[in-house]
């Protein structure tokens, strides 16, 4: 029986990790060259599943704050990780995580790297992160760079109801690239412009760090099934479960630089010179710092 490897698929919202994972549920889909139905992506646990970490610790964690399940959560990933090691189904597991991949008051990891076999991390530009943002929460554009820009920035932390989804802490988009790039887990760190730009090697490379199938042909069939016109005809026809009630859409756009469009020049400058380091270093802007569509190589 295959042993599992479990993978982390983590990055800011917004910046690819559906299609990530629709890449994969396709690659991995050996008995039909047919597309995978987006609303059928099981592949793995998206790790602030409420009913996954109380799976994993067998407790109910309702009556707990936000931090307190916090530090209960790098212990039920692994537990999970040991205790799910075996499937006659499959030799893959992967994750999706959006939380920033901080150090918790008591001293441990959130992400804990120990119990998985590593992390693909995706990074987009900030600022067509504000406007795809703004259209996934039915927000202002200016709320959406505000929220860029807030280090206390944070996912499902509303107390009003009981929600599917924990607390995922964020912080500003600097802050949480930089968390990522950081820590010492095995990962590789992909940009959304390059999956856009050089699907091929882009997907191949992936492929490859994880493990799995990355000749050119399964790699091109499995992006053929995940193009972005293929998945918007699929919401239109079926919906998608994880398409926020207050969205028009989840698959919007996917165009790079689409910013242009969009963003007024306080609106850019406002994420600038909030993420100047973080951009320049992740090759958004060019030597004076000005903002690029086509983004320059990662700074070593």
């Amino acid at each position: 029986m295959p042993r599992i490897k479990h993978y982390w698929l983590a990055s800011y919202p917004k910046s690819g990790n559906t299609w990530l994972r629709l890449f994969l549920s396709n690659l991995l889909n050996t008995e039909s060259n047919e597309a995978i139905n987006i609303n059928s992506i099981s592949i793995g646990d998206i790790a602030s599943s409420r009913r996954w970490v109380e799976g994993c610790l067998g407790i109910e964690i309702k009556e707990l704050s936000d931090d307190e399940i916090d530090r209960l959560r790098p212990y039920a990933y692994q537990w999970c990780f040991e205790h799910n090691q075996y499937d006659s189904h499959t030799t893959h597991q992967f994750h999706k995580v959006h939380d920033a991949c901080r150090v918790l008051s008591n001293g441990q990891a959130l992400i804990p790297g120990q119990a998985s076999s590593g992390a693909v991390y995706l990074v987009r530009n900030p600022l067509d992160i504000a406007v795809s943002g703004a259209n996934h929460a039915n927000i202002s554009i200016d709320q959406a760079v505000g929220s860029l820009c807030d280090a206390r920035f944070a996912l499902a932390e509303s107390h009003e109801k009981m929600d599917n989804q924990l607390r995922q802490f964020l912080g500003d988009w600097s802050n949480h690239v930089s968390s990522w790039l950081q820590n010492d887990m095995r990962k590789l760190i992909i940009r959304y412009e390059d999956m856009s730009h050089h699907p091929l090697p882009t997907f191949q490379h992936i492929a490859r760090f994880l493990g799995l199938p990355s000749d050119a042909d399964s790699v091109k069939a499995a992006l053929l099934n995940c193009q972005f016109k293929t998945v918007q005809q699929q919401e239109s026809e079926y919906g998608f479960n994880e398409k926020p009630p207050k969205a028009t859409s989840f698959f919007r756009k996917g165009i790079v630089g689409d910013w242009v469009h969009h963003l007024d020049d306080s609106q850019v400058n406002a994420i600038i010179n909030c993420h100047h380091s973080i951009m320049k270093k992740m090759g958004y802007l060019d030597s004076n710092g000005n903002p690029l569509i086509t983004p320059n190589a990662i700074e070593n």
